[in-house]
């Protein structure tokens, strides 16, 4: 196996380009490990997809290598658990190399739930709702678990190294209590994120019947709607029934207000613009008060 030692100035030159957010801390050593060694963790909240990203990192290692080592931590039963590295190791098995470069840290369970959140967040070009949501609350439960090591709450520390509003992470927080379908609907953008977020009060029961009526009516619940419902669900009110009378709905097209001078727009030249058109029948306007007061 090949090793890189952090001691030597040669090897860290660049880390910080290289390795982005996994940097070897003091002692530690980038190991060539054997695929079949490594293993996703139980839980993990990010995808590991053969699309079109990872046909652009199957391309960018064929052409430079693996520039970012993963970061793993040992198993009890043997191997390691890949914490982070998961894409580039589906991309070296497409590629057929046999090893990825890792940093082996000695981690506990809530560290190595922080670390891999951190790590996923940092490096992934795109990150979906559902695995933002899942991803903060999986650190914020490791965050509470270690509460007597923190001088704050999990989410202000969240908060601080995301820039996330703390409204808008109880937000997120909130998709993890939606069915998978919902959820993987709004990852697809075939329910927005407002009215996803009204959606996730309802029971599985009731979220199952929402799912039904999107597909037999061929709609996406609007935030009035999301908002009606969640209202009905405190008030003792919702029954399946009314969710499908709300959801059938024929949606009224939005109001929009013509810009000045649309009506009378044929009265005058082409190149004049709304407001030159508004200024115009206000002094006409004002011309034909004054002649009436007359």
């Amino acid at each position: 196996m090949r090793k890189i030692s952090s001691n030597n100035p040669i090897a860290l030159a660049g880390f910080d380009d290289i390795f982005g957010g996994v940097m070897p801390q003091f002692g530690e050593t980038v190991i060539e490990i054997a695929l079949a060694e490594l293993f996703p963790p139980d839980c993990h909240p990010f995808q590991v997809n053969n699309d079109a990203e990872m046909g652009r990192l199957v391309e960018s290692i064929r052409e430079f290598g693996v520039r970012e080592p993963g970061l793993a931590r040992k198993r009890a039963e043997g191997g390691y658990e890949l914490l982070c590295g998961n894409r580039r190791k589906m991309a070296c098995e497409i590629i057929g190399l046999p090893t990825l470069p890792v940093i082996v840290r000695d981690l506990d369970d809530d560290s190595a739930v922080v670390a891999m959140v951190d790590s996923n967040l940092q490096q992934r070009e795109t990150i979906l709702p559902s695995e933002k949501a899942w991803a903060y609350k999986m650190k914020m439960d490791a965050l509470y678990h270690s509460s007597k090591r923190q001088d704050k709450h999990s989410h202000e520390i969240i908060t601080e190294q995301t820039g996330e509003s703390r409204n808008q992470i109880f937000r997120l927080l909130r998709l993890c209590e939606l069915t998978e379908t919902l959820l993987t609907k709004v990852d697809t953008r075939e329910l927005a994120f407002n009215p996803a977020v009204e959606l996730s009060y309802l029971s599985f029961v009731e979220q199952t019947a929402v799912v039904d009526c999107m597909d037999k009516y061929t709609v996406k619940p609007s935030l009035s709607q999301a908002v009606r419902l969640k209202k009905m669900k405190q008030a003792g009110t919702l029954t399946l029934e009314a969710i499908d009378t709300v959801l059938s709905e024929e949606k009224k097209p939005p109001h929009t207000t013509p810009t000045a001078g649309t009506h009378y727009r044929k009265f005058f030249p082409p190149d004049y613009s709304p407001k030159q058109i508004e200024e115009v029948i206000i002094a006409l306007l004002k011309d034909w008060r004054k002649k009436q007061s007359a």
